[in-house]
């Protein structure tokens, strides 16, 4: 039992969890830094690493057969930790603001609601599987923080570096909307006596 909790799928999902305040402390150094640039990159990097770990993770334990219940447990968990600690960040130095702060709200709320709404059917013994277009929202959602990771720093190298961003977390924030409406209309019949 105690091998499947150690088994590689899970220590990738282990590692997600671990980068969320890595990427915090690199915003932490960042105003302490002379480069604030070399913070955002060394961000941006372990965001991408943690966010390649989320597709390896689910992969390899569907090809090698290594399922386990803290692994379905934790997988979504490390993402939403992830996805809600960048997003409150990119908001808190201003990469984030204005009306895009709509979109941060949208995906922080609906990621919430739906673990909420995932926690009570699963006591019901319901299953709500993911699908693909769940699987694509998270997808827009990763690149569109790493643009916005990579914010001003990006700007230097490619510019609209943050307006990309920026126009990802919307395109994210619509399929959110979409996808949740998805997961309340299928828990809604379970819900309803």
């Amino acid at each position: 039992m105690a091998s499947r909790a150690y088994n590689i799928p899970n220590l990738l999902t282990y590692a997600r969890i671990l980068a969320v305040p890595l990427i915090v402390v690199c915003f932490f150094l960042e105003g302490r830094l002379q480069s604030s640039d070399f913070a955002r990159w060394t961000a941006l990097a372990i965001f991408v690493v943690a966010s390649i770990t989320d597709y390896l993770d689910g992969y390899l334990a569907r090809i090698w057969n290594q399922t386990s219940n803290i692994g379905k447990m934790l997988d979504p968990i490390a993402d939403k930790l992830l996805i809600a600690s960048v997003l409150l960040l990119m908001a808190a130095d201003g990469t984030i603001a204005g009306w895009s702060l709509w979109a941060a709200i949208t995906i922080l709320c609906r990621e919430i609601l739906v673990s909420g709404l995932r926690e009570y059917l699963a006591a019901l013994k319901v299953s709500v599987p993911v699908t693909r277009i769940a699987k694509w929202k998270t997808t827009a959602q990763m690149f569109a923080l790493g643009f916005l990771l990579a914010g001003p720093a990006g700007d230097k190298v490619l510019p609209y570096t943050t307006e990309a961003g920026i126009t990802l977390l919307w395109v994210a924030a619509i399929l959110t909307i979409y996808t949740g409406y998805d997961y309340f209309r299928a828990g809604l019949k379970h819900m309803v006596d």
